[in-house]
């Protein structure tokens, strides 16, 4: 076998202890995609707003009987009240979901409680009370469609910070990309600040190339003729499928631990776990094994 292949090169290495996203509507895709996800593996929860709390501690509490470690996402302008927040994570403990979370800002506009930020719940102690002891935030290497990266930088130390200063472990997850060049200069950066918690590098997982392209655009991924540039997408075949082939291999072959530190694979699976999953065995490694 070549040396460079993906069971054996850098590549392979990458996809070690890989975590996986899902939504709270995602139950019965977990279970058809469980046989082919190593145990152990974290799979996060999203908290979107077509999803209610019953809806959201069953998905964490289906992705922990099954044999994973659920990520419940914490949506802080979406929180109406701190004992909203408490519900949640009593919730969670009462079916074992609670020790690692991910709080993110969310969508609106508005807050729809007290909390402005994710470093707003962050501080406020609440965490920890409920037995969280890691917690996992965003990064943005392609800098965010509403926020300056003035300003994501501030945020991410303070929160970083914030979280060790709260007796917990900070992760970073960053949106997926399809390039890696970005993202390797903002990984430099980020060790550069003094931010050395593990980052998780989003990656899509397979899908049709049309959706992928329009997840990127409302999510301010690069742009289009970039990422079919960079990708190796064909815009004559927009009923095509990609994977992430090209992207793991680029940023496997450009990345050196003494200046990026720490990276893991985040795999945004787009409702198709099982054939995210798929894709990760057929690809070269298990997940698990040195």
């Amino acid at each position: 076998m070549p040396i460079d292949s993906p069971r054996t090169g850098p590549a392979a290495a990458l996809l070690r202890d890989f975590s996986l996203e899902m939504t709270g509507k995602d139950v019965p895709a977990l279970e058809e995609a469980a046989a082919v996800v190593p145990s152990g593996t974290r799979v996060n929860v999203t908290f979107l707003g077509n999803e209610d709390l019953a809806m959201r501690v069953a998905a964490a509490r289906a992705v922990r009987e099954h044999g994973f470690v659920p990520v419940p996402h914490l949506s802080a302008r979406r929180l109406r009240s701190q004992a909203e927040l408490e519900e949640f994570l009593e919730a969670l403990a009462e079916v074992g979901a609670a020790e690692h979370v991910f709080v993110v800002g969310g969508d609106p506009e508005t807050p729809e409680g007290p909390y402005e930020d994710s470093l707003s719940v962050i501080r406020t102690g609440v965490l920890q009370r409920h037995g969280v002891r890691g917690v996992g935030v965003s990064g943005y290497p392609e800098g965010h469609p509403g926020i300056d990266d003035a300003t994501l930088w501030s945020a991410l130390t303070d929160k970083t910070a914030a979280i060790r200063e709260q007796g917990l472990e900070p992760e970073v997850i960053t949106q997926f990309g399809f390039d890696k060049d970005p993202v390797l200069k903002w990984l430099a950066e980020l060790r550069r600040r003094g931010v050395d918690a593990p980052v998780r590098v989003g990656v899509p997982g397979p899908a049709g190339v049309k959706r992928l392209l329009g997840y990127a655009r409302r999510f301010g991924v690069g742009t289009s003729a970039g990422i079919v540039q960079k990708y190796g997408f064909s815009l004559t075949n927009l009923l095509g499928t990609a994977g992430p082939d090209r992207f793991l291999r680029d940023l496997a072959a450009g990345h050196d631990p003494a200046v990026h530190g720490r990276v893991l694979l985040h795999f945004y699976t787009f409702g198709g776990l099982r054939a995210t999953a798929e894709w990760i065995r057929e690809f070269g490694a298990d997940g698990r094994t040195p």
